[in-house]
């Protein structure tokens, strides 16, 4: 690579293609430098915890259910209130303003899916078939959520594995948040996916897929436009299935962060059919035990980015692709990560792939 320096590794900033207002810094010599053990948790494998209110058996536990996979005999996966919840159905959803400053009232939904009934099964462990119809019920819930209330703007699912990436429970859950606003950081990818389209009438998450199945792109200096160096694209590829591709991107913000995006394009997660899913399911579930075998026990974050619902985004579909970001938390963010909001990897995405790629799975 470029910023391959004797005793120094890799230093490079990289942009963004999607967002190019964030930028990754890899530097890899940081990783040399003395720390403590990466953070793995120690997994309570047990198939049932009398005290834990996800477990079956225990629905007395939680609020009232709200929905249930299969709806007769015992569940596979249930979604109920979440009892904490950070946005409530009980606000009026005004808005308020006061000199510079501008309030909205707290209204939306938040939801917990419990993803199986086993305490301690993770998902590279879980059936795909189990993974289907748990993005299934993902998909009819956001459905429904977006049905009932046009105040709603955003639908967020996520999953938070272990306590530094925020979970409270070790049983295997899920959530979902309805929002009365689209979060930043999906406008910004709706924004500048749009810009790209009215410029080069190409959707940008297409393009960046394709390059990485011809397996070589070219580097251009920015200022005389001469060529840098090729590289071999075809390394990000970690997992490709008939309908889904799992990559690792060039600029990734967490050294093992793993974008899942469907081959062709679908702009909304809602589209995606029976195929689609139980593709997915696979290359989902053999990414997750590619990662587990690379950084097993890892805490990690995923989230599920799809177009927003409502007129302001009717012409955005060609311009936006839904996908999967899964999101390791190997590293703690430091003062300068939090004070320049340029995140900083201290692990080669090309090494990272390579590792992920080399995993030999079932």
């Amino acid at each position: 690579m470029a910023g391959e320096q004797q005793g120094k590794g890799v230093r490079e900033i990289r942009i963004n293609p999607i967002v190019p207002t964030e930028s990754v810094l890899v530097a890899t010599a940081r990783g040399m430098r003395p720390k403590k053990a990466e953070e793995r948790i120690e997994r309570d494998t047990r198939a049932h915890v009398d005290t834990c209110p996800f477990c079956r058996g225990n629905e007395d536990r939680t609020p009232p259910e709200i929905s249930r996979w299969p709806q007769s005999g015992d569940w596979e996966i249930r979604i109920v209130p979440n009892l904490y919840p950070v946005l409530g159905d009980d606000s009026p959803a005004n808005s308020m303003a006061f000199g510079l400053q501008q309030v909205i009232d707290g209204y939306g939904r938040h939801e917990v899916v419990i993803d199986h009934p086993h305490h301690g099964i993770i998902i590279h462990e879980m059936s795909e078939d189990h993974l289907y119809h748990l993005f299934r019920t993902f998909q009819a819930r956001m459905g429904e959520l977006y049905a009932a209330d046009p105040r709603l703007k955003y639908v967020l699912v996520f999953k938070n594995f272990g306590p530094a990436a925020g979970a409270s429970i070790p049983h295997t859950h899920s959530q979902i948040i309805a929002m009365p606003v689209v979060p930043e950081n999906v406008q910004n990818e709706v924004t500048h996916s749009r810009a790209h389209h009215a410029k080069f009438n190409q959707c940008i998450f297409c393009s960046l897929i394709d390059e990485a199945l011809t397996f070589e792109a070219t580097i251009y200096e920015r200022d005389t436009g001469q060529i840098r160096r090729k590289i071999n694209v075809g390394q990000y590829v970690i997992e490709r299935g008939e309908r889904f591709v799992a990559i690792k991107p060039f600029a990734s913000r967490f050294e093992w962060e793993i974008h899942i995006l469907p081959l062709r394009h679908e702009a909304d997660f809602l589209q995606a059919g029976e195929a689609d899913l139980q593709d997915f399911a696979r290359v989902l579930r053999r990414t997750m035990a590619r990662l587990d075998k690379v950084v097993g026990g890892v805490q990690f974050n995923f989230f599920l980015h799809s177009l927003p619902h409502g007129d302001d985004y009717e012409n955005c579909g060609e311009s936006y692709h839904w996908h999967l970001e899964i999101c390791p938390r190997t590293s703690i963010p430091t003062g300068f990560e939090l004070g320049s909001g340029l995140f900083v990897s201290t692990v080669s995405p090309e090494d990272a792939a390579e590792a992920l790629r080399n995993v030999v799975i079932d």
